[in-house]
């Protein structure tokens, strides 16, 4: 199985947002340990790298996107992406762009704690908590 990770997972963890933080962390961990492959868009760590710089420091922000360039695989829209989710029934252009990626990686959920946000995407939004329950269903066979 692969899914395409949003940024307010990441940034759930990052900021320890409550009550995100235990089934984001959940969901970052297991793909961590390889249970199943996770994409991340690559414009996500450039905004998470400005957001946690700001908000703490430079060397924690570093240490970050090092772990994660360092656990997850990094797909960077091209012009292809961009121009497919320009296509996309999506309100938001960053989610179409989250949502092409999805497609283009053959991901087969977005995990992301917005939802609604990704109405009319070709790739289905999950939240990490329904995700995990998911994996949960699926090794109980």
């Amino acid at each position: 199985m692969k899914i395409t990770v949003d940024l307010n997972v990441l940034l759930d963890v990052a900021q320890n947002r409550v009550p995100h933080y235990q089934a984001s962390e959940g969901v970052l961990h297991r793909a961590r340990t390889g249970e199943f492959a996770a994409v991340l868009p690559g414009h996500a760590l450039t905004t998470l790298h400005f957001l946690i710089e700001k908000w703490s420091d430079t060397a924690l922000a570093n240490q970050t996107i090092d772990g994660l360039l360092r656990d997850f695989a990094i797909h960077s829209a091209d012009k292809a992406n961009f121009q497919r989710a320009r296509q996309l029934p999506l309100k938001d252009f960053e989610d179409a762009v989250v949502a092409a990626v999805a497609e283009a990686t053959g991901s087969q959920y977005i995990v992301t704690r917005n939802i609604a946000d990704f109405s009319g995407s070709p790739v289905p939004a999950i939240t990490s908590a329904e995700f995990l329950e998911e994996l949960a269903g699926l090794e109980a066979e």
